[in-house]
């Protein structure tokens, strides 16, 4: 294997690890926050805005974020999107009135989309294009363990010690993830003289729309299946950790299979299995239900989201790299935060085993969209767009 193709370098490494801290540091606050909020004596729609002022600020901030990146290159938005990550984890715990809060979670919601912005572009630019699908399987799977492992810890926590030892343990795996990432320069790919900073990629337009539909369902499973397991006397963490477990083990060999076969074979086949994983679970009376429910879903969607990411680096150019994950990323944003919304009043007006029935049917949209728009790009479009590379300088 020659060093072009080698993937696992030393930035890769240490961005991977990075990137598990600092969304452990994040899913720890995903359900330990919402109560603290009520502690401070904040109504039911407070609790909502503060919570979703940090979607919100993520979301407007991405795109800008995403064209900063492509000029400047990507280790000082890292760097300083982690740095205030830190400060936000920090001020939390001296937080003392809700309008405060609200302020602080928007700093928070700019340092998030400063920070994973940059890092998933980084990435990027460090996995050989031989081995994309592998490289963002492994990367991916940092996410998803933190996902698993983070809420656990939270909760642990709060349990057992206090808020503010979960604040100081949020500062200490951010400041790990801003040590580690410091010093994993990567290549970076500069847009040669002054041009307009764009704040979409046209390219990838088609692909996020699938992406939001995806993550519509994934609102709805992060969002109402702790409380849906509640009614079959089900534990929520046996979902989750399942969950997290499948996705572990089945994300490299799908990003092989997606280096392989292309991105393209692996995502419709994803999405027909997520779409099962729904069903599956709107039908289920029990803990067999829920543990099939979880093992496709993670087949599914821990298939299909690495996949979606590669299909982006393939579809932009080298030089808009930062554009196009920003723009799927927003996608993702705005899919959690309105999927969340959305299912909340489908299941407020129903039940839970409707909810994800309507979560299976955004699955299918997302299907649809992707089979329409995306598979139909001519092949001839997209190796021309990455024949078009530029020179490669250090950052």
């Amino acid at each position: 294997m020659t060093t072009l193709e080698r993937l696992w370098t030393k930035p890769f490494i240490l961005m991977t690890i990075g990137n598990l801290f600092l969304f452990v540091a994040f899913y720890m606050l995903y359900p330990t926050l919402p109560p603290y909020i009520k502690q401070m004596g904040a109504s039911e729609f407070q609790v909502g805005l503060a919570m979703g002022a940090f979607a919100l600020s993520a979301v407007l901030f991405r795109p800008l974020v995403g064209g900063l990146l492509d000029r400047f290159g990507r280790h000082p938005f890292i760097v300083w999107g982690i740095l205030l990550f830190t400060l936000a984890m920090y001020l939390y715990g001296w937080v003392g009135g809700i309008l405060v809060l609200i302020g602080l979670r928007i700093l928070h919601g700019l340092s998030w989309a400063l920070s994973t912005t940059a890092m998933i572009t980084s990435i990027t630019d460090v996995i050989p294009s031989a081995r994309r699908g592998e490289g963002m399987g492994w990367f991916s799977t940092s996410m998803t363990l933190a996902m698993a492992v983070g809420p656990l810890f939270g909760i642990s926590i709060t349990q057992h010690q206090s808020y503010s030892t979960l604040f100081l343990f949020a500062v200490v795996l951010s400041a790990a993830a801003l040590i580690l990432t410091f010093g994993s320069k990567a290549p970076f790919q500069p847009q040669p003289g002054a041009r307009q900073i764009e704040l979409y990629e046209k390219s990838v337009l088609p692909l996020a729309m699938s992406v939001f539909f995806l993550f519509i369902a994934y609102g709805g499973i992060t969002t109402f299946v702790p409380l849906f397991a509640g009614t079959i006397q089900v534990n929520s963490g046996v979902f989750f950790l399942t969950f997290a477990a499948t996705l572990a083990f089945s994300r490299p060999i799908s990003g092989k299979l997606s280096d392989r076969y292309g991105e393209m074979a692996i995502i419709v086949p994803s999405l027909v299995i997520t779409i099962s994983s729904l069903i599956v679970l709107s039908l289920s009376t029990g803990l067999i239900g829920v543990l099939i429910s979880a093992v496709l879903y993670g087949i599914g969607f821990g298939s299909a989201q690495p996949a979606f990411q590669s299909a982006t680096i393939l579809l932009a150019r080298p030089d808009r790299k930062g554009v196009a994950n920003a723009t799927i990323s927003t996608a993702n944003d705005l899919g959690i935060g309105l999927g969340a919304i959305l299912l909340g009043w489908v299941s407020q007006h129903t039940n839970y085993r409707v909810l994800f029935i309507v979560s299976a049917v955004a699955v299918a949209v997302s299907l649809v969209l992707f089979t329409l728009f995306v598979r139909r790009l001519p092949k001839e479009k997209i190796q021309s767009l990455n024949e078009d590379s530029l020179p490669v300088e250090s950052n």
